[in-house]
């Protein structure tokens, strides 16, 4: 890479490298590093984290990966618990995220003006503090999850009385439909032995205050007004950018004969709005029971279905399940799923509430059938079913044979899937306008890009 005398301003990003959350921050640097070309961007997270991202081809050249520690010692050997590496990161700390500026300012011989980070990279504040430069997070997230990190103490303090999970939670501005049970675990989880995962992200409602901006991975206009009213009181500056994980509007379908899964052809051949697409992204599994009741309730509603499935997942499926479903049903390892949700033939996805799929699912207009898991899941799940109606939460909250059943027929066969169905194409056309170049996000990142090029 070329470092040019004309890069005079040098902004550092750290991403928290697990999960989804790389792939939103590296696209909105992408634009940004287009936008302001005489700006350069050194991307710091760690070996694992970075080699996927840019091992593409075209990365800009004012676009430079570099790598910090994962946090984890030598030899240490992970457990099952899945925020153990979350912990041992943070655990790391300020001086781990200080090697990233000095391998970026060694490289380029430029001091940073500026800090971009994922917010849930907390410790970035603080060195942005030291180096007195402006500190922009982004909330890749559900954008409605933010209110629960701001009012952390007030949550713990209200569920510590009464912590019945269906229990309305109505001391959140503008998010009267949530529940106890939707709340993120690491907000609710507090204590002596709260881990310090919950620890960072309970300082966000103390930190963000002090962000030159804090920009979300959304649209506005989804967003109930009286939640964007109370963030926009307790912020300097709020700015939604869109959907970060791919552009709208979507490029139209390619060849089926080019997907080499065999999907699309697969999908050619079904009546319109008449699959079910099942997929739970690439983290989360769901446990062996409820596995076993996917494949039960597809096999009894008798609907096609089409389901992204682990390979090793597939000795869980009860017995001759594949032989007995292979006329009306299809298992892939991985599906296109951007394009599959593009499809006329998919008439609901089943998902796990991972925010990137019910943005694709909400760009295609296609009702959802949620079980989330973890973390944003279930605030997420909320308002699909409540604020949207765009959907459905899986009743009980867990999968089982006659509640999938149940929930599938009510959406492709019912009146009321219908209703679901228009109102998910009225979201996916407010959705597109919003994303046009004289949209809210437009002039949001115009905003952004000034504020990153002036720092």
């Amino acid at each position: 890479m070329t470092i040019s005398s004309d890069h005079i301003k040098h902004v550092a990003v750290y991403v928290f490298p697990f999960g989804s959350h790389p792939v939103p921050l590296l696209n909105l640097v992408l634009k940004l590093a287009h936008a302001s070309p005489n700006t350069l961007f050194s991307f710091i997270g760690t070996q694992q984290s970075n080699k996927p991202l840019f091992s593409k081809p075209n990365i800009p050249n004012n676009i430079k990966p570099f790598s910090i520690d994962d946090g984890v010692p030598k030899g240490h050997v992970l457990g099952s618990n899945p925020t153990e590496k979350l912990n041992l990161f943070l655990q790391a700390g300020h001086q781990n995220l200080q090697k990233g500026i000095d391998l970026a300012v060694a490289y380029t011989k430029q001091r940073v003006t500026c800090i971009i980070s994922d917010a849930f990279v907390v410790p970035s504040f603080f060195l942005a503090q030291k180096l007195n430069v402006p500190w922009i997070p982004i909330w890749p997230p559900l954008s409605c999850s933010l209110s629960a990190h701001f009012y952390t103490d007030l949550i713990r303090q209200n569920i510590a009385e009464n912590n019945e999970k269906d229990r309305v939670l109505d001391i959140l501005p503008g998010l009267s439909n949530m529940r106890v049970g939707d709340l993120p675990q690491d907000v609710t989880d507090g204590g002596e032995d709260e881990p310090l995962f919950s620890k960072t992200l309970a300082l966000l409602g103390k930190v963000l205050p002090q962000a030159k901006a804090v920009v979300m991975n959304f649209f506005e206009e989804l967003d109930p007004p009286l939640f964007v009213e109370d963030m926009r009181s307790k912020l300097k500056c709020l700015l939604y950018v869109g959907f970060l994980t791919f552009s709208l509007p979507l490029p139209p379908l390619p060849p089926s004969e080019s997907d080499e899964t065999g999907c699309l052809s697969w999908l050619d051949k079904q009546k319109d709005r008449s699959v079910v697409y099942v997929s739970f992204g690439t983290v989360v599994t769901p446990p062996p029971n409820e596995l076993i009741a996917v494949a039960e309730a597809l096999e009894e509603s008798g609907f096609p279905f089409l389901w992204s499935l682990k390979d090793h997942l597939k000795g869980l499926l009860p017995n001759g399940f594949l032989e007995r479903t292979s006329d009306c049903g299809k298992i892939v390892s991985w599906a296109p799923q951007a394009q599959v949700l593009g499809h006329d033939s998919v008439g609901v996805f089943v998902t796990h509430c991972g925010c990137n799929s019910v943005f694709e699912s909400i760009s295609n207009g296609v009702p959802m059938i949620c079980r989330p898991f973890f973390g944003d899941h279930g605030m997420t799940g909320r308002m699909v079913e409540d604020v949207w109606e765009i959907g459905m939460r899986i009743e009980g909250g867990v999968f089982t044979k006659n509640g999938l059943v149940k929930s599938l027929n009510q959406i492709l066969v019912r009146e009321e899937g219908n209703k679901m169905r228009e109102k998910a194409q009225k979201v996916k056309r407010t959705v597109l306008d919003a994303a046009g170049p004289q949209g809210k996000a437009a002039q949001d990142f115009k905003t952004l890009v000034e504020l990153v090029s002036s720092s």
